[in-house]
Formats: structure tokens, C-alpha cells, sequence
């Protein structure tokens, strides 16, 4: 009796066929070897966004991920061994171009040696770094006239609390529609930019030459702080009557001893009295019992309990302080102060800070 396969109705063996062997991708270019790489720390989390790459690196790496499909194992394992032997054999790298070894440079090297540096190799200076280095008084002026698209550039260019601090200093609806304008900021070319950075560095560069640095109420104020009281209000009172806005912007500009309290942080007080001398101290507060009285408790207050108790003994047993002995203490504590803030030891309230205050 034989066996024989039953038909029919019987399952029909087939022979188990094996999966295709991969493709090898084969010698792949440096573009896909780097293509490879950033694939694979993608796939980790570890690759910063291509927005941070430039332009011309971003498109070429996209095209060469575009034109690959996949990668063995073998060739990847390859392909990550050559890059970190290439890594291990860096000792030290540097920026290529002038613009990006100036911005590794920046902060140790001046401004005018950066300037030099760029007109010797021909490359045209960047004058948006220029234009952030400009105080905000000198900002204003060169965005009068400006379209409220030209000012959302420019405020998108600046450092945020700069920008703030422009914006606040326009009117209402000047700022309004600056704010509006902003989001027509996001399509606006990099040659548009470059263009509009130029041309205001060019207007800077083309304005008549002053002879005064300062303005003409802070140079008539810082002529009035060393005048005695009484000509000091007579003079005001003169141009008062003459030119009302100049007289209120000299005012903003005075500082005499009655203005202590406003424009000195308590904190300051025994810094700002350190480097005088006792005797000036005491006729400056003996002055003030009858002109300035707030501003010698004050700065009674804000000493130690020791050195104010020695202070006020002193003034008990002063004489009497002439005129022109007050003028004189008075505004030599003026100018301590003043010299004190200047140099950045301590810092002057301004009027805007008063009145949040």
C-alpha cells in the first residue's frame, strides 16, 4: 500500500519564502553622510532646529534628505564611526568669515578695532550694531517722519527693553499703529533690513556737527544748581515768563539740596555723605533747618543711629550759617552727589521714576 498525497480538499503545501535583503544605499556623498547624521540625532532630540542653520546648509541638507530612501545598518554604524573620528580629531575650530569671528570676539575686542577689521576686508560694517548702541534721545529723533512699518523694524532690531522704552516715550497713537504693524515684520526680506539699518546710520553720519553735547536745559540747570537760592528762582521766574516749556525743562534738569529726598534712594545716603567733609556736612544741615528742613532729616534719617546722633549734636551747637557759608555747603553736597551718580556709584531718581513712586 503507497501513500499518496490526498488531493482535493487536502492542504496544499508552499515553500516559506524569505524576506528581500535590504538595498545598501552605497557610497554615499558627504551631503548624505551629513544628511545621516542629523537624521540621527533628530530621531534622539539632540538636533537644534534647522531655522539656526544657514539658508544655503539648510537647503542642502534637505535636498539630501530628499534623495535618500534608507540606510543599512552596516552603513550607518560606517557613517557615525567616520564622524566621530572626525570629531576626536578637532583640536579647535573657528568661525569662517569675518562677520562671525568679530560676533566670537565680541566683548573683548572694541568697537573701533571691529570697524577697522571689517573695512580692511571690504565687508560693509553691520549698522545695526551701531544704531543699538545709541541712547534712546538720539533713537527718537532719527524715527521722526519714519512709516510705522520702518518703526516696527527698527524696535524689532533693538533689544526688548529698549524697544520698550522708545515705544513709551511716543504718542499714543503713533505707538498704536507701530504696534499694529508688526506682524507685516515677519515677511520682510533681509536685504530690507540691511537697507533700512544703512540708511539711518547715513542720516546719522550726515547731521550738522553740534558744538554743545548737552542738552541747552541741562547745561542752564547744571549752571542754576551752583547758584545761589535766591538768584536761581529770580532767574527762573525770568524765563518763565519768557518760554514757559524751556523754563519746566530747566526745572527737570536742577538739582539742589531741597531735591534730595526725590532724587536720592535712601539706600545711597551714607555713600553719597562719606566722602565729605564733617564741617561742610554740619553747616550744609544747620542751612537746612530753615530752607531745606526735609532734606536734612532725610538724610539724618537714613545714617546710622550713632552718626546721626553725632550729626545733630553738632548742628545744636553751630552757629549760626551765613548765606553764602549755606550756598556753599549746600551745593558742595550737590556736586558729591552728582559726582558719585556720574561715576555710577550710586543712581539719581529720575522725575518719570518719582512720579510712579
Amino acid at each position: 500500500m503507497t501513500d499518496q498525497a490526498p488531493t482535493g480538499t487536502a492542504l496544499q503545501t508552499r515553500p516559506a519564502t524569505a524576506p528581500p535583503a535590504p538595498r545598501r544605499a552605497g557610497p554615499l556623498t558627504r551631503r548624505q553622510k551629513a544628511a545621516v547624521i542629523v537624521r540621527l540625532l533628530m530621531d534622539e532630540g539632540e538636533f537644534a532646529p534647522f531655522s539656526r542653520l544657514e539658508a544655503p546648509l539648510q537647503a542642502d541638507l534637505t535636498a539630501a534628505m530628499a534623495s535618500m530612501r534608507y540606510v543599512d545598518r552596516d552603513t550607518l554604524r560606517a557613517v557615525v564611526r567616520e564622524f566621530l573620528a572626525e570629531l576626536e580629531g578637532i583640536g579647535v575650530s573657528f568661525p569662517g568669515g569675518i562677520d562671525r569671528a568679530l560676533a566670537l570676539l565680541e566683548g573683548h575686542i572694541s568697537a573701533q578695532a571691529a570697524e577697522t577689521l571689517r573695512q580692511g576686508t571690504g565687508v560693509p560694517p553691520d549698522p545695526w550694531r551701531r544704531i543699538a548702541t545709541l541712547p534712546t534721545e538720539e533713537i527718537l529723533p532719527l524715527l521722526d517722519g519714519e512709516s510705522a512699518a520702518v518703526v516696527a523694524v527698527v524696535l524689532s532690531k533693538l533689544a526688548t527693553a529698549r524697544a520698550a522704552e522708545i515705544l513709551e516715550q511716543l504718542d499714543g497713537t503713533r505707538a498704536r499703529d507701530i504696534a499694529l504693524a508688526m506682524p507685516a515684520t515677519a515677511d520682510t526680506a533681509p536685504e530690507t533690513v540691511a537697507r533700512i539699518g544703512a540708511t539711518l546710520v547715513h542720516r546719522l553720519d550726515t547731521r550738522p556737527a553740534r558744538a554743545f553735547a548737552a542738552d541747552p536745559a541741562a547745561r542752564v540747570g547744571a549752571m542754576l544748581n551752583l547758584t545761589p537760592a535766591r538768584t536761581r528762582d529770580a532767574l527762573l521766574a525770568g524765563i518763565d515768563s519768557a518760554d514757559q516749556d524751556f523754563a519746566e525743562s530747566v526745572r527737570r534738569a536742577i538739582f539742589t539740596f531741597r531735591d534730595i529726598p526725590a532724587r536720592v534712594d535712601p539706600r545711597d545716603v551714607p555713600k553719597a555723605l562719606k566722602g565729605l567733609d564733617q564741617d561742610l556736612l554740619v553747616t550744609a544741615l544747620a542751612a537746612a533747618g530753615t530752607d531745606a528742613p526735609d532734606a536734612a532729616d532725610f538724610l539724618l534719617d537714613n545714617l546710622s543711629k550713632r552718626m546721626a546722633e553725632q550729626l545733630r549734636e553738632a548742628v545744636e551747637d553751630r552757629a549760626p550759617v551765613k548765606r553764602r557759608e549755606a550756598d556753599a555747603a549746600h551745593a558742595a553736597v550737590v556736586e558729591e552727589i552728582r559726582r558719585l551718580a556720574e561715576g555710577g556709584e550710586i543712581d539719581l531718581i529720575t522725575s518719570e521714576e518719582e512720579d510712579e513712586i
